[in-house]
């Protein structure tokens, strides 16, 4: 293997494990403050950050929103993921919630055919079949403890297929900084009335009580980790190529298992291991199936 797919390779692993590490300091904060408050703290604190270190490199030319609609969605998609995917992880075993939002890949091909007219390959619908018995599997008992509540990871997964069916409408319309600004801008605008319309609600789940300082800090990480975990990402592909790096997402799966048993004593039942497997089974034979091959054809 050629040292910059070594290389890329290892950044990804580093991404994919900040990104673990996100789930975990989102779970160290339930019952202290709603998923739908931290997800509008680490989005604002983010946006604030990429706000300064744009305007230090790009100018005021770099606050510019191509495409302002497909913004938006871009926006809305990553709410939307942040809320349900925060409050699935502080109701949820990490692991699961995990396993349940790869199945984003699926809903991304579904959502790119119906919405973008793109062709729905069979080996979609194969794939998209396989993980949704998975998901079953995995939402056995949690469904029957937490009822429709359990079903938030697909809603999160479903909100990052929309990010990205978005992210392909804006591609080249600015630099990486500025399209990752926009989004965080964006999503921090709709999370601050999502968490607002929550605490309004009279919901004791959605409450926002006074800000405790370990909470501000743990957003402020969380933040900070996950840009870098985007930028590790970002990286990999450069050097290795997305195809390479695809399949090492399913490290975060396996590092938010250790990471719950280990810090939360979170044990899966066998069912839900077997739903886990079958879901990265599905995504690998999914990304294997769209792997080109020498004639531009896929395999």
């Amino acid at each position: 293997m050629a040292h910059s797919e070594r290389s890329g390779l290892i950044f990804a692993l580093a991404g994919f494990a900040l990104l673990s590490m996100g789930d975990v300091m989102v779970k160290s904060m339930a019952g202290q403050w709603p998923g739908t408050a931290i997800g509008a703290l680490r989005y604002v604190i983010g946006a604030i950050g990429l706000g300064v270190v744009l305007l230090v490199r790009e100018g005021r030319v770099g606050f510019a929103f191509p495409r302002l609609r497909w913004q938006i969605l871009r926006g809305f998609s990553v709410a939307m993921s942040a809320v349900t995917g925060f409050t699935a992880i502080h109701l949820m075993p990490i692991s699961e919630a995990t396993a349940i939002s790869f199945t984003s890949p699926m809903i991304t091909a579904l959502l790119a055919a119906f919405l973008l007219g793109e062709p729905l390959r069979k080996e979609t619908l194969i794939a998209s079949v396989v993980a949704f018995g998975g998901v079953l599997l995995i939402l056995r008992p949690n469904f029957a403890l937490l009822g429709p509540v359990a079903l938030l990871p697909v809603i999160a997964a479903t909100g990052m297929a929309l990010l990205i069916i978005a992210n392909r409408k804006v591609a080249g319309l600015g630099s990486a900084l500025s399209m990752q600004f926009n989004v965080a801008a964006i999503g921090a605008a709709f999370l601050v009335v999502f968490a607002s319309a929550g605490h309004f609600s009279g919901l004791a789940l959605f409450s926002v009580p006074d800000l405790p300082m370990p909470v501000l800090l743990k957003s402020a990480v969380i933040a900070v980790s996950a840009t870098l975990a985007h930028a590790c990402i970002y990286l990999a592909t450069t050097r290795a190529g997305a195809a390479a790096i695809a399949p090492m997402t399913y490290v975060q799966l396996l590092l938010a298992g250790c990471f719950g048993w280990i810090f939360f004593d979170e044990h899966p039942d066998l069912m839900a291991a077997i739903g886990a497997v079958i879901i990265v089974g599905a995504g690998l034979y999914l990304w294997r199936a769209g792997r080109p091959v020498k004639g531009g054809k896929s395999e």
